[in-house]
């Protein structure tokens, strides 16, 4: 139990990291305001420590991750995309990152509390996860 809920955890942890770099990504050339830019490439490069480090233990476990829900995937890219060939502001982009940081901190905090026979060390990656999306979207607060 412990291993599968471990395992599970980690999953998910480099699934929301796949999702939160890609999202980051998507907006990043958009940005108009460079002090806001420097903000998110910064949290891109905590994900991304995060992902490596959730990536490298999965390997250990003998499993390949998993991939962001396709579903999720292409909703928040069309959303993404809509709302920004609309206006395409960094008002605009920083209520998409913000909300996208509010999912992620919800569903981190479900899959901290289905897989609570995880090890420690991997529930700190996912409070370490939940951190930096608190840190975020904080951070982005003045430009919305």
């Amino acid at each position: 139990m412990i291993q599968g809920d471990t395992i599970e955890l980690l999953k998910e942890c480099n699934s929301g990291i796949k999702m939160g770099v890609t999202s980051i990504e998507e907006v990043l050339e958009k940005v108009k305001d460079s002090a806001f830019s420097r903000i998110l490439d910064a949290s891109k490069e905590e994900h991304k420590k995060l992902g490596d480090e959730t990536h490298e233990l999965l390997n250990k476990y003998g499993d390949g991750g998993k991939e962001p829900h396709l579903v999720a995937k292409g909703m928040s890219w069309i959303k993404t995309n809509v709302m920004l060939a609309v206006n395409e502001s960094d008002k605009m982009i920083a209520g998409l990152i913000y909300d996208g940081c509010n999912m992620g901190i919800k569903s981190l905090n479900q899959y901290l509390n289905k897989y609570e026979a995880a090890e420690e060390k991997v529930k700190d990656i996912a409070k370490k996860l939940i951190a930096v999306e608190k840190k975020l979207s904080d951070d982005i607060n003045q430009y919305l």
